[in-house]
């Protein structure tokens, strides 16, 4: 798989009333959740900003693709937008990788925020247009995040931090330590990429993965498929997230040894990114330490620019 990835681009930093764009580019969402996620926006200083078209309904889908698209292209064309935040997961990202202006989003690199399905967003950004992205709660889920995970995904955003990211949970699979590029996100999203022209490229990144509602044997089916695929050779290294309802997690992070036993990366496991209340915002193409012996993910910049 080759890569598409231009020079690293990253986003300005974000500031108090500063216009933040809400896209759908999935699921319909539930509009209490949206409300409440909108006015812990609005506590944090920023001014969001919802355009008309993130309410409709198509099937399963937040709309159309051709209109869920150009939610996305018009809010990088727009100058008075400093930053873009999914409503929610769910799916349909993938149907709009091909609808999307990659020319303007790299002329116009602005902080994009989502997880879960907005993994296909965050990767083909990275890939396609060098831009870092960030693997953080959405607007719906802000609504129920930790008071920690609203600070982390602030603090992200809106300051020079650099990144630090460890666990009280933390397992270590595989021993070691390794630096690169963090990439990665929601593991069915991930596989779903896979023999096409938006495939990610990880050979010497650091992969981060979370799942929910997924049986262990279909976990055990996306990483062999990957697996045999190639997209593991060369991986700088691993991080497990969450895993809500997949099993338990003893059979998962057995699964994890069993398919990486001939891994020369440090893989850890435990930490709370993904589907949970606890989700921390993490960069998506920023280079980072992994230190599997001192539970400790590093980031070597701060995931931000000040202009």
């Amino acid at each position: 798989m080759k890569s598409n990835k231009k020079k690293l681009l990253i986003p300005a930093r974000l500031k108090p009333g500063d216009k933040i764009g809400v896209v759908a580019p999935a699921s319909p969402f539930d509009r209490k959740a949206f409300h409440q996620g909108l006015k812990v926006l609005e506590k944090m200083g920023f001014v969001p900003h919802v355009p008309e078209g993130v309410f409709k309904k198509k099937r399963y889908l937040a709309g159309t693709d051709a209109e869920r698209a150009e939610q996305i292209n018009s809010l990088f064309r727009d100058k008075a937008v400093r930053g873009i935040i999914c409503a929610r997961g769910g799916y349909g990202s993938l149907r709009l990788l091909t609808l999307l202006d990659y020319k303007t989003i790299r002329k116009n690199p602005k902080v994009f925020v989502g997880f879960s399905d907005a993994t296909a967003l965050l990767t083909v950004f990275y890939n396609r247009c060098g831009l870092v992205g960030f693997h953080g709660p959405m607007v719906t889920t802000l609504a129920t995040a930790t008071q920690k995970a609203r600070n982390a995904l602030y603090g992200v955003v809106a300051s020079a931090e650099k990144i630090r990211l460890t666990s009280q949970h933390a397992v270590v699979i595989q021993a070691g330590r390794a630096s690169g590029p963090v990439l990665g996100g929601n593991l069915t999203t991930l596989s779903h990429l896979l023999g096409t022209p938006f495939a990610p490229v990880l050979k010497g990144h650091i992969l981060i993965l979370e799942e929910i509602n997924e049986a262990p044997y279909r976990l055990d089916r996306m990483l062999m498929q990957m697996k045999l695929a190639g997209c593991f050779n060369g991986i700088a290294g691993l991080v497990m997230g969450s895993f809500k309802n997949c099993g338990k997690k003893k059979d998962v992070y057995e699964i994890v040894a069993e398919i990486f036993r001939d891994a020369k990366f440090p893989i850890l496991a435990g930490f709370s990114f993904g589907h949970v209340r606890e989700n921390p915002t993490i960069p998506v193409g920023l280079k980072a330490t992994l230190d599997a012996d001192e539970n400790l993910l590093q980031f070597h910049d701060a995931s931000t620019i000040a202009y």
